[in-house]
């Protein structure tokens, strides 16, 4: 149960909670009283470099929030209080940790060789289906340095990378089928041109489209994990073909959708594409090295 005696804060979480003014030095403020015994304003105020003047209005104006009282002689924070310090905190926390996780930079990396590369050579790195591959020369989006030589084909360490690899994201046809067409020769026919004729990858939502699909091609299917892989693969440029039945169309849109959708095109079997997803489209995804 909560004590509705209890006032609340609503400040945004993060560091949306510290855009409004003063909402930084009143975090401070609520800081030392939890964490020091404040008797007196002024050396507070000397600690966040104000006037006691400015820091007794602030007191008042978190006094009546709620948040902080003067009892016993003493500033504290009131349950509020500590709670909102608590809570904000921690969010600023979690926030900082995510805005950092994007800063990171990549110096040494792995590739695979286009060709016999020597020790030492400066190499420039790029996407080719999905695999990071090492070329000779500076140029490129990203380079570095061989630390060992590597014939071609194998795995070769680079280091001191500099710049970064675009990647565009792939884009994901997805063809439906009707439960009539299933096992009819003319359908067939379309669905191994659709297959054979497309790169990347292939996938088959449900066991009706991987029953007709399998009939018609050795290409490898991906049959679990559908969207999760062909979102994946998008993410570092290999496109893909999903086969599903139209029955199943909206599920299976349903899954791609979120925060940056994947470029989706939708069409029936052997039909015009529509792009269901065009926010993918024109959105290149970049590496950082």
């Amino acid at each position: 149960m909560v004590d509705a005696s209890v006032p609340r804060d609503r400040s945004a979480p993060g560091f949306a909670g510290l855009r409004r003014s003063g909402a930084v030095s009143e975090l401070l403020f609520l800081y030392e009283c939890e964490t020091e015994a404040v008797y007196r304003l002024r050396p507070v105020a000397d600690r966040l470099g104000l006037t006691v003047q400015a820091v007794s209005h602030m007191f008042r104006q978190l006094r009546a929030r709620g948040l902080v009282q003067f009892r016993d002689g003493q500033y504290r924070p009131t349950i509020a209080g500590s709670a909102w310090l608590h809570a904000l905190l921690t969010s600023i926390e979690e926030e900082t940790a995510r805005r950092r996780e994007r800063l990171d930079i990549v110096r040494s990396t792995r590739a695979v060789a286009a060709v016999d590369l020597a020790p030492g050579i400066i190499v420039n790195l790029e996407l080719v289906d999905g695999i990071l591959v090492a070329r000779p020369g500076p140029g490129g989006g990203s380079r570095g340095r061989v630390e060992r030589g590597s014939k071609a084909g194998a795995l070769v360490q680079v280091s001191d990378l500099e710049g970064i690899v675009p990647i565009a994201p792939a884009p994901i046809r997805i063809r439906t089928i009707t439960e009539a067409d299933l096992g009819a020769p003319p359908m067939a026919r379309k669905l191994a041109r659709a297959i054979e004729g497309e790169p990347g990858l292939v996938a088959t939502q449900g066991l009706e489209a991987y029953h007709a699909a399998k009939a018609v091609t050795n290409r490898e299917l991906v049959r679990f994990g559908v969207t999760s892989a062909t979102r994946e693969a998008s993410q570092v440029g290999v496109s893909s073909t999903v086969i599903v039945l139209d029955r199943d169309l909206p599920r299976l849109l349903a899954a791609y959708s979120g925060t940056h959708p994947p470029p989706l095109e939708v069409a029936p079997l052997g039909g015009a594409s529509v792009r269901a997803r065009r926010s993918g489209r024109n959105r290149s995804r970049r590496q950082r090295t």
